[in-house]
């Protein structure tokens, strides 16, 4: 578990094309309502562990994201009360098989192998203004990504609000708001940085993942 994720979150959501370009640029238009789906906390890494490629996972991709860390028990909460619910940003790197993604009629395991969550030191949101944050994602000390906040589809008081009326938000959750455009590939070797600043970034090695290759052409006999 993440020594600086205290408490630990029960449950990280995770909200899908919550930036234009970036729903563009997967083939596709922003959702008329916030898409969340759920990464499991085994999922979590820190500042400086490696990211491990999945053998035959095919392209797996760097997604830099702003993300809140629940300060308090949060169910049915509207959006007037959501900042109240709410005690930290941190960054994210929400980590994707994105063959796998394709292929599968649900994103659970695209995000979920092990260390497919980095994350960097949470902050408080005191003396924070939200509208002003940005995410910065660079590979190997070029930048890929470059976000406004302030561009995101359904801003954080309406993702707390849409969220805890689906399921209660419990001290230590966290919500990853999107990735903007600009998603790409990692590779062994690479070095991946997700980056607000102002607030921290997260910093972590590619490495390829040990284990037997994903048996692709198989699909039809394993169901």
């Amino acid at each position: 578990m993440v020594a600086e994720l205290d408490p630990a979150p029960t449950k990280i959501v995770c909200v899908g094309k919550n930036y234009v370009e970036h729903a563009r640029e997967l083939g596709g238009e922003p959702p008329a309502e916030p898409l969340f789906f759920l990464k499991p906390p085994s999922a979590l890494i820190s500042d400086g562990e490696a990211i491990l490629l999945p053998p035959g996972a095919g392209q797996v991709h760097y997604e830099g994201e702003v993300t809140f860390q629940v300060g308090k028990r949060a169910s049915h909460v509207s959006e007037s009360e959501a900042l109240d619910y709410l005690s930290s940003v941190l960054p994210l790197n929400d980590v994707t098989a994105r063959d796998m993604q394709n292929l599968d009629n649900q994103w659970t395991r695209a995000k979920g192998f092990d260390t497919f969550c980095a994350v960097g030191s949470p902050v408080p949101l005191d003396g924070i203004d939200i509208r002003d944050l940005r995410v910065e994602t660079r590979v190997n000390g070029e930048l890929r990504q470059d976000g406004q906040f302030s561009d995101v589809v359904f801003g954080i008081e309406i993702l707390v609000s849409y969220i805890s009326r689906v399921m209660t938000l419990e001290p230590g959750d966290l919500i990853a708001t999107g990735t903007p455009s600009g998603v790409g590939s990692l590779v062994p070797s690479d070095v991946v940085e997700v980056n607000i600043p102002g607030v921290g970034a997260v910093r972590n090695p590619v490495q390829a993942g040990l284990g037997q290759a994903w048996p692709y052409g198989a699909r039809g006999a394993r169901d």
